[in-house]
């Protein structure tokens, strides 16, 4: 009998313990249910829009005129999610033509960065150029400087002749016809070093300014 009594009781106690056990699981399952439900994204499933005569339009998918008019993403209880603008023409082929001038100037930055390295190269160069063109500047400057003093020289000779009244010597016509040559020459050359002094000075600052604007856009691009 006494046996019976205890054995009667553990199998109680571990009912007990069982059930207690089951809707220990249960109310974890439902706590972690309930949060994940809570937590959950909304998934949209209906479209709609609004045409131009203020109908609204509902489908399960988006259709160009939902492109066209702006739509509204719905979840299934027909709540919004979220909100697209109407297509604008105008404004994308505005910000596509921007888009590529964009994409240009970079690729144009990279081709400077990969020919130059960074803008203190870059302003190391054009010191080089121009320093280079000044010197050949100034040379021809000095060439032209004592061709005109020649040719005051010349005029001199020439006006001697003249006022003896005696035929001009076949050399000094050759020194006076290559002297007037030979400035011309040397005037051009002048002008052209100059042209390409002031083009180079250009040229360089814009390449020297997109360098810096790209390092400071791109710091670890810096060597």
């Amino acid at each position: 009998m006494t046996g019976s009594l205890k054995c009667g009781f553990r199998i109680g106690h571990f009912t007990t313990i069982t059930r207690n056990c089951i809707c220990t699981l249960v109310l974890m399952f439902l706590f972690y249910g309930s949060s994940f439900a809570a937590t959950e994204q909304p998934r949209a499933v209906w479209y709609r829009y609004y045409d131009k005569n203020g109908i609204a339009n509902v489908s399960s998918s988006v259709t160009p005129e939902h492109i066209r008019y702006g739509y509204e993403a719905l979840d299934r209880n027909m709540q919004v999610i979220k909100r697209n603008q109407p297509y604008n023409a105008t404004q994308d082929i505005q910000q596509s033509t921007r888009r590529e001038s964009l994409a240009r100037q970079r690729e144009q930055d990279l081709k400077l960065k990969r020919a130059y390295g960074n803008s203190k190269i870059a302003t190391a160069k054009r010191d080089l150029i121009l320093a280079n063109l000044k010197k050949q500047l100034n040379y021809q400057q000095q060439q032209l400087q004592q061709l005109q003093q020649d040719k005051i020289s010349f005029k001199r000779q020439e006006m001697e002749y003249y006022r003896k009244g005696e035929p001009l010597p076949p050399q000094l016509k050759n020194n006076l016809e290559n002297n007037i040559k030979n400035i011309e020459r040397v005037k051009k050359t002048v002008e052209s070093l100059r042209n390409a002094y002031s083009r180079t000075e250009i040229e360089y600052a814009d390449i020297i300014n997109r360098l810096s604007k790209f390092e400071q856009n791109n710091p670890s691009n810096i060597p």
